[in-house]
This record gives C-alpha cells, structure tokens and sequence, in this order.
C-alpha cells in the first residue's frame, strides 16, 4: 500500500511533526492522556514497576490491534508532514509506550535528553546508529547523562535526523511504502503486525531505558 506524500519535507515540517509527536506521546492532549497519566494509572493497578511496564506495553498493543482508535484521536494530529491519519496515531502511541516505560524506571520525561531517546526508541535498532552518530551509546545507565552533557543543537540535531528517518520516503517520487515504513495502515495489512511492532517498540524502550 502506498501513500503520496511530498517530495521533499522540509526541516521546518519535520521538525513539527516530531514536536507534535512528543507533545501527543509524551505529554498527551484531548482524547489521548500522557504517559505519566498513564504509567501511574499502570502502577496503582499492579503495583510493582516491572509488572506495570509488561502491562502498559500489553495495552499499548491491544490499542494498535484494535479498529477505530485512530479515528477518535486522528483530527488534533494533523501533522505539518502529509501522513495518514492511523500512522500519525501510531507514532504518538509509540511514543507514550517508550515514555511510559521511562516513567516507570525512574527518568525525567520532561527532560529533553529523556525525550530524544524516546524518539530513537521508534527507530528501533537504528536508533543505536543515530545515537552513536553524536558520541552516545544509548541503552547504558549512562546514555541519558551522555546526552545531558551535549549542547542542545546537538540534541536538536539528533530529533531532526530521527525526524527524517521516520518520514523520509522510501522509493522515488515522493511516494511512502507504508507497508515498510509503519506495519499500522488500516485494516489492510493486519492487527497482528501492528502488535509486533508495538512488541518492538516496548522492547527497545525496556534496553533504552535500564533500570537506574
């Protein structure tokens, strides 16, 4: 399945989408609460931190398995990116997973240093190479300390590089193999796939994030 987006997103654009990924992730708004609403929601109900992140990671994939999320949330993510409604969602979803982890083992989520490695966290395994692009090994105790020690156009820069590697296009003409780029596009490909990828998402937060 593909999606014509535009040729070239510009950094400006980029650079909002992954702004308003973070704050809808992150910070939650309207229909969607944030992470720390949402680990704390976890932890009162379970009780222990460990337990609390297997069950947030578990909703997290009920909820890309599910039909219709998107279209409860989709109208306030309108992205300055042209992406399809369910895959902005999947984002800002991702992205309270990875940061809902965070949470619950103890890091800042307010910090920028603890808010880029949730954005390498939707990379996966290439967030490792964006990371160490900047001098930091990520999924270490130290990484967030690493991190804190950059100036902040290097931070800046990190986003803007995770930025473009979530919405670049694949192929030519500007047009976006959604299939490759994020597994949750309707209904056409499959609940079960969605579900890997969120499992995916939950594991690399879990290595991102080490118990401090």
């Amino acid at each position: 399945m593909t999606v014509a987006v535009p040729e070239e997103p510009s950094a400006g654009a980029v650079r909002g989408a992954v702004d308003k990924i973070l704050a809808w992730g992150v910070d939650g708004g309207g229909p969607l609460q944030g992470a720390r609403a949402v680990a704390v929601q976890h932890l009162a109900r379970y009780g222990e931190p460990e337990k609390a992140i297997a069950k947030l990671i578990a909703t997290h994939k009920r909820l890309v398995a599910a039909s219709g999320f998107a279209a409860s949330v989709g109208g306030a993510l309108a992205m300055p990116v042209t992406l399809p409604t369910d895959v902005a969602v999947f984002y800002a979803l991702s992205a309270r997973c990875a940061a809902g982890v965070a949470y619950l083992r103890d890091y800042d989520i307010e910090s920028e240093e603890v808010r880029s490695v949730v954005l390498l966290t939707l990379l996966g395994s290439a967030g490792a190479g964006v990371a160490a692009e900047a001098g930091v090994k990520i999924g270490t105790k130290s990484a967030n300390a690493a991190l804190r020690r950059l100036p902040a156009h290097v931070l800046t820069d990190i986003n803007r590089k995770v930025g473009f590697r979530l919405f670049t296009k694949f192929g030519s003409k500007g047009v976006i193999n959604l299939g490759r780029m994020v597994p949750l596009v309707g209904g056409g490909i499959g609940a079960g796939v969605n579900v890997a990828a969120m499992s995916g998402v939950g594991a690399y937060a879990k290595k991102n994030f080490p118990t401090v």
